[in-house]
């Protein structure tokens, strides 16, 4: 069973930098891509970054080009997102999540089929 287990978020003024962490466990952690999605109170999921299965491609949200970086460590089976120049406009729940089908890379939610239970990240202004 696939399981996901974020960790590293928190309390932050604006400016500042975050590191998310999401170890992995259940299945060959290389042979699939990872995305970070966040969900802010009273708005959708959106899409934040995503990194493919050996870290050569990844794709980001505009609203985050810039100043997150995804990245992984396959012998680690993790997954970090590297949060820079913090917005309040970042808080949110953020979410590490990945698809079901190996070798294929993915920006939408629906997509997704495996989620973390996500880590709160506050920036205050």
């Amino acid at each position: 069973q696939v399981q996901l287990v974020e960790s590293g978020g928190g309390l932050v003024q604006a400016g500042g930098s975050l590191r998310l962490s999401c170890a992995a466990s259940g299945r060959t952690f290389s042979n699939y891509a990872m995305g970070w999605f966040r969900q802010a109170p009273g708005k959708e999921r959106e899409f934040v970054a995503v990194i493919s299965w050996g870290g050569a491609s990844t794709y980001y949200a505009d609203s985050v080009k810039g100043r997150f970086t995804i990245s992984r460590d396959n012998a680690k089976n993790t997954v970090y997102l590297h949060m820079n120049s913090l917005k309040p406009e970042d808080t949110a729940v953020y979410y590490c999540a990945t698809p079901a089908r190996l070798f294929k890379l993915y920006t939408r939610s629906d997509d997704f089929y495996y989620w973390g239970q996500g880590t709160q990240v506050t920036v205050s202004s």
